[in-house]
């Protein structure tokens, strides 16, 4: 790849060999061979377009479910974090920008008098990765308020999916990572403030008592399998609090690993995939993972 002609094309938005680390919430992994930051559509139309058509595309929103192994990603690394417009028209459908936070977006709607997007403030990522996760929290998924998404695959063509398009099951979509997630609309209603505020007031509360804070971890790293709770497994096959170096599972949550300080992409990948292990041995059921787990190891 004639990573030379990229820079100079895209000069004040490409980076070579970013260290990638520092743009998830678990701040382990490799570089970025090319790491691109658009600010417009049509910026990340244009290097879209131009790219070799051999060359690697890996979307980042916010990290938070995210695993980047020690040795980087090869290819074009995209962040979406200043994609991140809000906006909502008179017939209370708000549109959100990709790379914009879950928990903004629920702050948005809540100072709009708009409800039915509360559970979005215990949702750490973004809406892209929302979407391509069909992520959740406290009964509520995205697609339930989900109306439809314009995307844009990476030969620079776009499409919008309907929710049907999108065939969302639980955690997981039936769209290839050939599409990035660009703008998506969500339907709502009107709503009292003083409720919304209180309600979302509820879920932080909740999610701050039963799950780790403050502290680099990856957020549920397992599904839950059917009729069963991931965490419940894990504990039950001695595993909360065991740890790979510095990579722990959680005392707190143990659906949940945490880097305690300096721990390798690699230690939490074992340490997960120990887990996987015990949890089969002790239970016969299989866990999947819910972290995406991505690059060279």
């Amino acid at each position: 790849m004639k990573k030379d002609a990229f820079k100079k094309r895209f000069f004040d938005y490409i980076y070579l060999e970013e260290k990638l680390a520092q743009h998830t919430w678990f701040r382990v992994g490799g570089n970025a061979e090319i790491f691109f930051i658009p600010e417009e559509e049509t910026l990340l139309e244009k290097l879209l377009k131009d790219k070799p058509n051999d060359c690697d595309i890996f979307t980042i929103g916010a990290g938070s479910n995210l695993l980047i192994r020690d040795n980087g990603i090869n290819g074009i690394t995209i962040i979406t974090n200043k994609l991140n417009k809000i906006n909502v028209d008179q017939n209370g459908i708000i549109t959100a920008s990709c790379g914009a936070n879950d928990a903004d977006v629920a702050r948005f709607a809540k100072d709009h008098n708009r409800t039915g997007l509360e559970f979005l403030i215990g949702i750490p990522g973004t809406i892209g990765g929302g979407i391509k996760m069909n992520s959740g929290a406290f009964g509520c998924e995205f697609r339930d308020v989900l109306i439809d998404v314009k995307a844009i695959n990476h030969n620079g063509e776009y499409r919008v999916f309907s929710t049907e398009d999108l065939k969302m099951e639980y955690r997981k979509i039936g769209l290839t990572n050939k599409w990035i997630f660009l703008t998506a609309r969500f339907k709502t209603s009107y709503g009292s403030k003083e409720l919304i505020r209180s309600k979302m007031r509820e879920i932080i509360h909740s999610r701050k008592s039963a799950q780790p804070t403050g502290v680099k971890t990856g957020g549920s790293t397992f599904k839950n399998p059917l009729g069963k709770k991931a965490w419940q497994l894990i504990d039950q096959a001695g595993c909360r609090g065991l740890r790979n170096g510095d990579a722990m599972i959680s005392e707190k949550h143990c659906n949940f690993i945490v880097n305690l300080k300096n721990a390798t992409a690699k230690q939490i990948e074992n340490l997960g995939e120990t887990v996987k292990q015990k949890v089969f041995e002790n239970s016969g059921i299989k866990l999947c993972w819910e972290i995406e787990r991505v690059g060279d190891k």
